[in-house]
């Protein structure tokens, strides 16, 4: 597995810009110069594009939190096949949230941001754009561990099969 994602690129980039727009922010509060209004809301929708973009590159590496007690009892075979069922609910579950994302972003299309010279549909594409790479590396897992098969393990333990 390669070391950085696409995500966790795109994430970290957006955290670099983050802390740039902060900085101009809390400068502009001092009497050194006088800040722009927008960095307010430039730095909220940088935190939630950042947020969005981590949630995808957490799921490549199938690092969420979890509670794996009843599942590690089980044996291995089971405890492969119980993975699968769990990401084809979770694929489903993105499937309808894709639906709902893009209703959203259809929604605001023609709503102004305040101080941002943008639709408010960008802040909400996020969500969608998240959604879509959680359900591709769900999908790329699903398809590595039908061809691994239930008695073979990924290198490195579960979830960090070769889903770059």
């Amino acid at each position: 597995m390669r070391r950085y994602s696409f995500e966790g690129i795109v994430a970290s980039a957006l955290f670099i810009v983050l802390f740039a727009v902060l900085m101009i922010q809390i400068f502009g509060r001092t009497p050194l110069f006088r800040g722009p209004v927008w960095t307010e809301e430039a730095a909220r929708w940088i935190w939630v594009w950042m947020a969005f973009i981590a949630i995808a590159a957490v799921e490549r590496n199938d690092a969420q939190l979890r509670m794996g007690f009843l599942a590690d009892a089980l044996p291995a075979r089971a405890r492969h096949w119980l993975a699968i069922a769990v990401d084809l609910l979770w694929g489903g579950i993105l499937c309808h949230l894709v639906l709902i994302s893009w209703k959203t972003v259809q929604r605001t299309w023609n709503n102004e941001a305040v101080t941002l010279p943008a639709s408010d549909a960008v802040l909400y594409t996020a969500g969608l754009v998240a959604v879509v790479l959680v359900l591709h590396r769900v999908v790329r897992r699903i398809l590595a561990r039908l061809r691994r098969g239930p008695d073979m393990q990924a290198p490195g333990g579960p979830g960090l099969e070769d889903v770059a």
